[in-house]
């Protein structure tokens, strides 16, 4: 089973400008899995929610 890396999910939300729901899901599921947040993944994270707060990134909302 290949694991989808934060950072790799982060990337796809940076590139497309939107935090799909299927984007937090998946990284609230490695989160749950992995048990801790990497230095890499915890940078990956912090752009994210800056560039959220920010307005770059729009929220997609779940239907």
């Amino acid at each position: 089973m290949r694991t989808i890396t934060i950072r790799r999910l982060v990337e796809e939300a940076l590139h497309t400008k939107c935090l799909t729901p299927y984007i937090e899901n998946a990284i609230n599921l490695e989160l749950s899995r992995l048990g801790y947040v990497s230095d890499v993944d915890y940078e990956a994270l912090e752009l994210l929610m800056e560039e959220l707060d920010a307005g770059r990134i729009k929220l997609v909302p779940s239907f």
